[in-house]
């Protein structure tokens, strides 16, 4: 064998795992697709409910389908006694992600086990998930406060009905169409870390909900979902914009990592960050809070100077979900919640046409040698 074929590639930089339909990023034109529909127009112009229906479907709903859709989503978004008393249950100080990651492998023992081959059960199985993730989150977003869960409203949007949820209310039309928004905006991104782990689980023919409970405990990592909550985290650390610039000239002299910057794929800047942005600025405008938003700018202003890395879209994502009233360790369980869409259609397409993932390994250790007699041997 050839010494290129095992020269490692860390991170799989580089390495074209498999073909995909569901999204393409196009880095020299910083533009991201769903199904070939540009994901900012799609966030501008639809609701989640009809991406998650692109996503999983395959392409955009006709109304009639669309109303099947929603009707379902809404009729199903309610948990049972089991998945509830799981979240009850949870340890104090719990991290969310490790309740939902719990919740959703428990509530998926009770899907059906359909074989790779159904693809109708297995899209039903998706459209289950989406349905009820939502609701596990915000059920554990009101037992972490020492509240009682708010039960799903079926005559509300899914948006709607998440604030509803979590807050006993629905705020304005804008508010909510920035969340939606942000729920597009992070539904699908091809084969990053969370994806890819989904795939790897699918193709060795375990089922839809051990996909999505591993996809769940990637994103909990501060290098691929974590990186919304660490955001908000090193903007409440700088606390006012006179800080901002000496904070992040001090960082980078100590080689500190700074959160929200940077993408293994976009090289230009990352295709979502104007459109989460705008949805940013609207929503500060809605609220009268723009210190993240004056505290942010010296930030991104100061790292595309000093570094030229430009912001990704978990930088503007945390602070809009700080002003819409959730705590951060709520905003990767949000993330889990759009990107579900994603996961379930990439579990569906791996088993379309499967192949087990089985990468090869390069060995760095010792090279073959004789195990010592036992005289030679520590007792």
């Amino acid at each position: 064998m050839n010494a290129e074929m095992f020269r490692a590639r860390k991170g799989l930089e580089g390495v074209i795992f498999d073909e995909t339909a569901i999204s393409d990023v196009i880095p020299e034109r910083q533009t991201l697709l769903y199904r070939g529909y540009p994901v900012a127009a799609l966030a501008e112009q639809c609701r989640f409910e009809e991406v998650a229906y692109l996503l999983l479907r395959g392409e955009l709903p006709a109304p009639e389908s669309l109303t099947a859709f929603t009707d379902f989503e809404r009729h199903n978004r309610s948990l049972d006694d089991g998945t509830l008393r799981v979240l009850r249950e949870s340890p104090a100080g719990h991290h969310p992600m490790d309740s939902l990651r719990t919740a959703v492998s428990f509530m998926s023992m009770s899907l059906p086990s359909p074989g790779p081959e159904d693809h109708a059960a297995l899209l039903r199985s998706s459209e289950l998930l989406f349905a009820k993730m939502p609701t596990m989150v915000a059920a554990d977003y009101r037992l972490r406060q020492g509240k009682a869960p708010v039960p799903p409203r079926p005559d509300l949007s899914l948006a709607e009905n998440f604030f509803s949820m979590c807050f006993e209310q629905v705020p304005g039309p804008d508010l909510v169409k920035a969340f939606d928004a942000s729920l597009t905006l992070y539904a699908e991104h091809g084969f990053n870390a969370s994806t890819f782990t989904a795939r790897v689980v699918a193709s060795s023919l375990s089922d839809l909900g051990s996909a999505v409970t591993a996809a769940i405990g990637s994103l909990k990592g501060p290098l691929h979902g974590g990186a919304n909550e660490a955001v908000m985290a090193m903007l409440t650390e700088i606390e006012s914009p006179d800080r901002a610039r000496d904070w992040v000239l001090g960082a980078l002299a100590d080689r500190r990592k700074i959160m929200g910057f940077g993408h293994r794929v976009y090289r230009l800047g990352d295709s979502r960050v104007p459109t989460m942005k705008t949805y940013r600025d609207r929503v500060a405008q809605a609220t009268g809070d723009s210190r993240w938003i004056a505290i942010s700018d010296i930030v991104e202003q100061t790292v595309l100077e000093q570094k030229g890395i430009p912001a990704n879209l978990d930088f503007p994502a945390g602070p809009t979900y700080a002003l819409l009233g959730f705590d951060s360790p709520m905003f990767t369980p949000i993330f889990a919640m759009a990107r579900v869409t994603g996961w379930c259609a990439h579990v569906m397409e791996q088993l379309s046409s499967n192949r087990i993932v089985r990468p090869l390994s390069a060995y760095v250790g010792p090279q073959e040698r004789p195990v010592p007699p036992p005289r030679d041997r520590p007792a």
